[in-house]
């Protein structure tokens, strides 16, 4: 008879989850699942201040620090005493830390934990540039005690496999990223873009490595009946911002360039919905591809990505759909072939509706479960012995 029995499972992550980015989304979309499953989830986490959810526990306070030009905030975890007591009380089955190469407030709740608690541990990010990557080698060696503790590694990719591998020396399992894919396919597209013109997106942070240069660049060199028939929405936030409003100033695309800012987690699905083709430049750095999977579960819209590590894991059932990112004109030739073939685009978007099923969170929730169990076990054979 299969085991049902509710477990207490603790999700671990370094840093804050106040930010929408892809790890928060996938420990919040997990949690949510797993509590409506009947599990009792708790959230221990860096400094947190707007998310608001039950079961959060801030056990570290957020400094900021400038490297390389950049500022990043590190947390400073609470006392070792009061650790300790934390997870005394809760007496948690299984805690599954998020991004375990992280030198800090995980890695000091990973060495405190009792034997019986099983540790689960999923790689997200992938290095970028050659600076992160040997400092993620370094890191592989100064952390490879308190990994040795994680009795299951997993990872969100292939590329994220490699990567646990080569810096850390650690072999890993593929699970994939997750999303809620009803939310996705249930919305409906945003009124204001709801006319004849094909509408074109950019969803994501507007920093060099996102590549939201290229896209522009590439509608550029489209003919000037395929611009006639396109709206290019840009959604988003980041350094660049300036930047590639004068860009599409200079390429004289802003009369057909909207530049929409950040958008809200809450109203994502309704923007994918407004696509007819959701363009994803990114170039490097990418571990998975969960942007592609939320805009493929809407139905409405052709997706297509950039050929870095992260993306291609997710699209390698229908290659046509990668692009160079660093190549422009291999980007328009593409953008031009499904503004001028509808059925493509609808071809397209069907079979990304039906692909992204798999990645539901009643998909890979069950089967994370499965992990989660088979180590409890493990544990327990072992303290029985």
């Amino acid at each position: 008879m299969a085991n049902t029995k509710p477990l207490k499972i603790g999700f671990l992550l370094d840093t804050s989850l106040d930010p929408n980015d892809g790890v928060q989304q996938y420990v919040l979309a997990l949690g949510e699942w797993l509590t409506k499953e009947g599990h009792d989830v708790s959230y221990i986490v860096g400094e947190t201040k707007t998310r608001k959810i039950n079961n959060l526990y801030s056990l570290a306070k957020n400094i900021t620090v400038s490297f390389n030009g950049n500022k990043t905030t590190i947390p400073l975890p609470t006392s070792k005493k009061k650790i300790r007591k934390f997870l005394n009380i809760h007496d948690f089955d299984v805690i599954h830390v998020q991004s375990p190469h992280s030198p800090f407030f995980s890695h000091k709740i990973i060495k405190l934990l009792p034997l019986k608690t099983a540790v689960i541990g999923t790689f997200h990010i992938l290095p970028y540039g050659s600076i992160a990557k040997t400092g993620n080698k370094l890191l592989g060696y100064s952390l490879r005690r308190s990994i040795r503790r994680i009795d299951k590694m997993l990872a969100v990719s292939d590329s994220a496999k490699e990567f646990c591998k080569t810096s850390f020396r650690v072999d890993s399992t593929v699970l994939p990223n997750v999303i809620d894919y009803q939310r996705f396919a249930d919305a409906a597209p945003l009124e204001k873009y709801n006319d004849k013109k094909l509408n074109i997106l950019f969803l994501g942070r507007l920093v060099k490595r996102k590549g939201c240069q290229s896209l522009i660049e590439a509608v550029s060199l489209l003919d000037e009946e395929a611009k006639m028939k396109i709206r290019l929405i840009i959604c988003g936030k980041g350094e660049l911002y300036n930047k590639l409003r004068d860009l599409a100033d200079r390429l004289n695309l802003s009369k057909i360039t909207l530049f929409e800012g950040y958008v809200e987690e809450s109203k994502k699905p309704s923007i994918y919905a407004s696509a007819d083709i959701s363009v994803f430049p990114s170039i490097s750095g990418e571990s998975f591809g969960i942007v592609l999977l939320e805009a493929m579960a809407s139905g409405k819209a052709a997706v297509l990505a950039g050929n870095n590590p992260g993306y291609t894991t997710v699209m390698n059932p229908n290659k046509n759909l990668l692009f160079n990112p660093n190549d422009p004109n291999e980007l328009a030739k593409k953008l031009e072939l499904f503004i001028n073939n509808d059925q493509l685009r609808s071809e397209t978007a069907k079979w990304g509706s039906e692909y992204t099923k798999n990645y539901d969170v009643n998909v890979v929730g069950h089967k994370l479960v499965d992990i989660y169990r088979e180590e409890i076990a493990k544990k327990q054979t072992l303290q029985d012995n």
